[in-house]
């Protein structure tokens, strides 16, 4: 049901135009027919202004229903819902690769890119709703390290967690989750396939409305594991 209750929600305005439209063309048949069907003298001249009439009338009651269907169902029901069934996000593609893992394309198109120097300090956090509080900024990372911090905003939709080389833009997904944390796990990432050096971790929150807030980025260094 949800896909038909998406459908209905994208496509409302849509919907009403063809209804109005229709109901313009079917209230005009039952009139005419109606006329028709008064002005008839002979047997057969009723019966088929009666057939008409029949036809044009059901035709208008199905329009009729499906009008109402569709105000009862948008304006009662999918209010009444949980936001976050109507985004259309990568969620769940994000959490099909391995928790913590990236995938051998971002790793092959991280080896590409030059040592840089790392962001001095945090970026874009908001204290007690969107915060990295471990890794600290600056941190030395290696292995699977556990990310703590707090996601909890209100109309919250999901968040994710993604790297990327200190001054590069191309981010990688690592995970993501539509659980609200407070200064707890966030998630788990595996560091050791990524080349030591300077590094951005990332935590995009998006809300239930499909809005992405500002990112909160720390910047942090992965070492080699001796």
């Amino acid at each position: 049901m949800i896909p038909i209750y998406n459908f209905l929600k994208l496509y409302e305005g849509l919907i009403y135009i063809l209804l109005a439209i229709g109901a313009l063309f079917a209230f005009r048949w039952l009139w005419r027919s109606w006329r028709e069907s008064q002005s008839a003298v002979y047997t057969m001249e009723r019966e088929f202004s009666s057939r008409r009439l029949g036809q044009s009338a059901a035709i208008s009651t199905l329009i009729v229903v499906l009008f109402c269907a569709e105000f009862f169902t948008a304006t009662f029901i999918i209010p009444g819902l949980p936001s976050d069934i109507f985004l259309t996000t990568p969620t769940l593609d994000l959490i099909s690769t391995p928790t913590g893992t990236l995938s051998a394309e971002m790793m092959t198109q991280f080896a590409n890119f030059p040592p840089q120097t790392a962001i001095p300090n945090i970026v874009g956090c908001t204290p007690n709703k969107i915060m990295l509080t471990s890794p600290e900024a600056g941190d030395e990372v290696k292995g699977t390290v556990e990310l703590i911090g707090t996601v909890n905003i209100p109309n919250f939709g999901f968040y994710k967690y993604e790297v990327a080389q200190a001054g590069s833009e191309t981010w990688a997904t690592i995970s993501a989750d539509r659980n609200t944390v407070t200064n707890g796990l966030i998630g788990r990432w595996n560091t050791t396939a990524l080349t030591p050096g300077d590094y951005q971790l990332r935590l995009v929150v998006t809300d239930n409305q499909g809005e992405v807030l500002p990112a909160c980025v720390v910047p942090v260094r992965i070492v080699p594991i001796q």
